[in-house]
């Protein structure tokens, strides 16, 4: 008989948030699967769970997903972690989640802590509706892509940053929110707890020294993104493009999809 994967959510920084049933889980488990098994043998030590434990990261092969896959077949239960918060949510489990799947094999979520819900929570910003973005990309390419699309997001967004690259996001953020209210919370649950408000330029300012894992809310915004080119002029509306590396081509296509026009009309005005 098959086993179960079991996606075993642990503390962000405070050890005292982990439910009574995760622990339950980690002791009964065969294998525990982890990010950084380094990482997670301290909680592991803390909770007094012995367990053997695999590795599984962003570089980790496909054959290594293939034996954690194939020890479930052969009957093992397994609990998936991340090195804090929920698994799969912005970490490499969710391979091994969709593999699973496909295999028939039972996956079980134990709820937990959740940086962004964390945070998102404690913000004082609409938790209505939002979009969680995860991290920015690192390729400039699909950076500046994610970065539109951002720009075009009218609730409530959330993205996640490291502190060596918080204040380059913030950069990119300047451009692309306008006004809208930012919240930083970094740090959560642990000792130097902290959110931070302001806009994008405002938290450049505040921000001297960038140390913590960050959450960043980003206020819904108050116009309708049509509301918003119709008071661009066509050469802002280009400019505004333009900042961001697009060529002209792509920039006249861009500016066509956003006014609803075809594309041989903007291209007459920039001959």
């Amino acid at each position: 008989m098959q086993g179960i994967i079991y996606l075993v959510a642990t503390p962000i920084g405070n050890l005292e948030d982990i439910t009574l049933r995760a622990i339950r889980i980690l002791k009964e488990v065969d294998i525990i699967v982890a990010e950084d098994t380094r990482q997670t043998l301290k909680l592991l030590n803390h909770l007094e769970v012995s367990k053997p434990l695999i590795s599984f990261h962003r570089h980790s092969t496909t054959d290594k997903k293939e034996d954690i896959i194939n020890k479930v077949k052969e009957g093992k239960n397994i609990a998936l972690v991340s090195d804090a918060g929920t698994p799969v949510i912005s970490d490499p489990g969710e391979e091994i989640v969709k593999r699973a799947l496909e295999e028939n094999i039972k996956v079980i979520p134990i709820p937990g802590a959740c940086a962004l819900i964390s945070g998102l929570i404690a913000s004082g910003i609409d938790a209505k509706e939002f979009t969680f973005l995860g991290f920015l990309p690192l390729n400039k390419k699909t950076r500046k892509e994610k970065l539109n699309e951002l720009r075009e997001i009218r609730n409530t967004a959330i993205l996640y940053e490291a502190p060596h690259k918080i204040m380059e996001t913030l950069k990119d953020l300047k451009e692309v929110t306008d006004k809208r209210k930012i919240v930083l919370a970094r740090e959560i649950t642990k000792i130097h707890e902290e959110y931070i408000t302001g806009t994008a330029e405002e938290l450049l300012e505040k921000l001297k020294e960038p140390k913590g894992e960050f959450v960043i809310i980003i206020d819904k915004a108050e116009k309708e993104k049509e509301n918003v080119f119709d008071e661009m002029t066509i050469e802002e509306h280009y400019k505004y493009y333009e900042k961001f590396g697009y060529s002209k081509k792509d920039i006249i296509k861009q500016i066509a999809k956003d006014r609803k026009v075809k594309k041989d009309e903007i291209y007459k005005k920039f001959i």
